[in-house]
């Protein structure tokens, strides 16, 4: 299947208040971002013409943007609105959605105090993140190499640009292996995260989480959370140690590309998708599409 380039494509880019077409949504090489990271984005997806949880994204946009010591000169309601501008303008009613703010090429260096924020948001089509039917069977997670680091390190509560730069790595080291994705520990070696998605595991009947002390508490985590609590579970969030994988019989992982992914293996450690799982798995997909009470 041949790849299509992502700056090659026909339709609209929201880029700094007006519709741009796709090819003429450009940066400069020397943009204070490409350099130093300066940037935070949202992941988002449209399910029948509504965007989940846009509100909220956005929201965390401007939060990511005010710890990386910046301002998004736009209003939240504005940039909700610009998101659903550039759906209808590519004429997109599932599909991911991707807002990114950043500091321009005003200013070289690691000061960029001078530098203009700018702010673009895309929307194209995008299935499944996983094949669908290895995504029912559960996908096959390696360890990572790298780790997340703690809260005084890197700016760990924001969307940021810089902080996937080992999500990346990791991803492609767990691809080569013939995986599907890595699992991340923590700088003190607890169970933390999938490169793009939260974490959950399973053991009779109660379903145990990390405590998303150093990475995102993701906006898809917590509505499944809803969900599982609204089915009468019990949901732990605390501290895990990987060799505790060992006592848990089912584990899935949830983000907005992964929705609600169930997961066969991580490293060593193996896991049958099951009941809760599955039943997590189908009642997101009715909630996001309004067949279901939204969490």
């Amino acid at each position: 299947m041949s790849l299509v380039p992502m700056d090659d494509r026909d339709g609209w880019i929201w880029l700094d208040g007006q519709l741009t077409p796709w090819r003429e949504a450009k940066v400069h090489v020397l943009t204070h971002a490409l350099h130093y990271a300066s940037a935070v984005f949202e992941g988002e997806r449209m399910y029948g013409g509504e965007i989940f949880k846009l509100t909220e994204h956005t929201e965390r946009l401007f939060k990511s943007a005010e710890i990386l010591d910046f301002s998004i000169p736009y209003s939240v309601a504005e940039i909700d609105e610009a998101c659903k501008a550039v759906c209808a303008a590519n004429h997109l009613t599932d599909c991911y959605v991707r807002p990114i703010a950043w500091r321009g090429s005003e200013q070289m260096g690691v000061t960029a105090q001078q530098s203009k924020i700018h702010v673009s948001i895309a929307a194209w089509d995008w299935p499944s993140y996983f094949n669908p039917e290895e995504k029912a069977r559960g996908i096959r997670l390696t360890w990572a190499d790298w780790r997340r680091p703690a809260p005084d390190t890197a700016p760990t509560q924001s969307k940021a640009a810089g902080l996937y730069m080992i999500c990346t790595l990791s991803k492609h080291a767990a691809e080569r292996a013939g995986f599907n994705d890595a699992m991340m520990l923590d700088w003190r070696g607890y169970v933390a995260e999938a490169t793009g998605a939260n974490v959950f595991f399973v053991r009779d009947g109660e379903i145990h989480t990390p405590t998303p002390d150093c990475f995102l508490d993701g906006i898809t985590r917590r509505s499944v959370m809803n969900l599982a609590r609204a089915k009468g579970f019990d949901i732990v969030e605390r501290h895990i140690k990987p060799e505790e994988l060992s006592g848990f019989s089912e584990c899935f992982i949830t983000g907005t590309a992964a929705e609600v992914t169930p997961v066969r293996q991580i490293g060593e450690y193996s896991f049958k998708p099951g009941n809760i799982s599955l039943s997590l798995m189908d009642d997101f997909a009715k909630m996001v599409r309004r067949e279901l009470v939204s969490a």
